[in-house]
């Protein structure tokens, strides 16, 4: 991270340096500036070229119908991103209820299109795109990408053939149809920040607009979501029949993703998604 450039994207003089957690691809630390502002800096030794301008544009675009608290973008650079400092509080009851309702209002913000533009999920790039119809999108700019750069890296050559039949089949089986959704995209419970006035607040997208089952879907993939948040979320916008059965497929492209940051290791959870969607 290049501590002069900060500077002066941020107008103030760094007086402090404090690391933070930063998520599992980057670093980050807590900036005390001369200006008395707090900020938080993520930064990565060696990013694909955009990573960083991607997601700030992925946060403005989610915070724009407001909708959701999202983490105020204040500057970045071709390898860091600076955001408002977020002082960390308790998830309540209350907490978990707000959450579900202001997802359903962030999903119901909506999008002209399937898609966006091209971005990154971790540190793989996501296709961009504009499709009107969703199982194209999901299947072409999602699925068969990752699909592909599983097999080329000589992993899952066993599963492709299933994976390639599913992708055919997704007309009937992405469930019916509705108006593209504003995703987070990557909304696992680590992409979740509770403010210490209880607030949830978004961060770290891969954002995109899709279907709303996908979100809700990652958000159950790992866990660490409150029912009550799901339940509120279906108080506001029940979801379509069938959602329950249409879990795997919309975790199965954050499966795929893991094989490709992580390895190999990730491909029996693939396995056994395409087995709960009726392929053995």
């Amino acid at each position: 991270m290049d501590r002069a450039a900060v500077e002066r994207a941020l107008g103030a003089r760094v007086q402090e340096v404090r690391p933070v957690f930063g998520g599992n691809v980057n670093r980050a630390a807590r900036l005390r500036l001369s200006d008395g502002r707090r900020v938080f800096v993520k930064h990565h030794e060696r990013p694909p070229p955009g990573m960083f301008e991607a997601e700030a544009s992925g946060l403005r675009w989610l915070a724009e119908p407001g909708a959701i608290r999202v983490a105020e973008v204040l500057a970045w650079g071709p390898d860091w991103l600076a955001l408002t400092w977020v002082e960390a509080g308790r998830a309540t009851a209350a907490t978990w209820e707000r959450l579900g309702r202001e997802l359903a209002a962030l999903h119901a913000a909506g999008a002209p299109a399937f898609g966006g533009p091209p971005g990154f999920i971790g540190t793989l790039p996501q296709a961009g795109g504009a499709e009107d119809d969703w199982a194209r999108f999901y299947g072409e700019h999602r699925l068969r990408p990752q699909v592909r750069a599983m097999v080329d890296r000589g992993w899952g050559r066993r599963l492709r053939p299933r994976l390639d039949a599913l992708i055919e089949a997704l007309p009937e089986r992405v469930g019916p149809p509705e108006p593209p959704a504003r995703l987070h995209g990557d909304l696992w419970s680590g992409n979740l920040v509770v403010a210490a006035d209880g607030s949830p607040v978004l961060v770290d997208p891969a954002a995109c607009a899709g279907h709303r089952e996908v979100d809700l879907a990652m958000m159950r993939l790992f866990g660490g979501f409150d029912a009550r948040t799901f339940d509120a979320y279906a108080e506001s916008r029940p979801l379509a029949p069938g959602a329950a059965e249409r879990l795997p497929l919309y975790q199965l492209y954050f499966l795929l993703v893991h094989v490709n940051l992580h390895g190999p290791s990730w491909l029996p959870q693939v396995d056994d998604c395409l087995r709960r969607l009726g392929l053995p």
